[in-house]
């Protein structure tokens, strides 16, 4: 085909370009589907406990991921501050995934167990306690809301029909787990728990 008549006819251009794409996406997106290093979770990653859970909806719902990544790139400045780079196997449970791509606060993949459980809860309740220079919100209502086991229990439930290996009795437990927690607590158990099945420079 003259290129002449695909650059002059916008359609003809269109419809080229979507093909190119839809090849190199394909390429790349398809053979991941069958890789089991990305569809299997690494040893030692399991879904979610039913407190973390709620911390990870709480996670969500505060939007902490449009500040915070979970995802430490496979470079030599990023290794040696966060530690070791992150690895698909380790995000088979998150729906959706906290990736990431913008930086206001540092990474969070390997935050677990780096600070005490008190540090992270005056960290929340009011961030320049511990971090003077920090210009991360408060989130003091945090520590007063309750956390809905009903809708745990939901969650984990929808969970369950989208793969995850929850058992009847993960389930059932769901609300005695989370009774007479708050959502700070969740909070707080969901961060502690991130990075723990990859260490620190662990070799995958």
């Amino acid at each position: 085909m003259n290129h002449e008549v695909v650059e002059k006819n916008l359609a003809v251009l269109a419809v080229a370009i979507a093909i190119v794409i839809s090849i190199g996406g394909l390429v790349q997106i398809v053979p991941l589907m069958f890789s089991a290093k990305v569809t299997q979770p690494i040893e030692g990653v399991k879904p979610y406990p039913a407190l973390a859970l709620a911390g990870r909806d709480v996670y969500v719902r505060e939007g902490c991921y449009t500040c915070h990544t979970q995802m430490i790139r496979p470079f030599r400045a990023e290794t040696e501050r966060y530690g070791h780079y992150s690895v698909a196997g380790e995000s088979v449970y998150d729906r959706p995934f906290q990736w990431g791509s913008k930086r206001t606060g540092p990474d969070l993949a390997r935050v677990g167990g780096r600070y005490s459980d008190d540090w992270h809860r005056v960290h929340l309740l009011n961030p320049r306690d511990v971090v003077p220079e920090s210009n991360m919100p408060a989130f003091r209502w945090l520590e007063t809301t309750p956390v809905d086991g009903d809708t745990v229990q939901r969650h984990m439930r929808a969970l369950r029909r989208l793969g995850d290996p929850y058992t009847d009795a993960d389930i059932e437990g769901a609300p005695a787990a989370v009774a007479g927690k708050t959502e700070l607590d969740a909070l707080i158990v969901y961060l502690q728990g991130l990075g723990r099945a990859l260490p620190a420079g662990a070799a995958r």
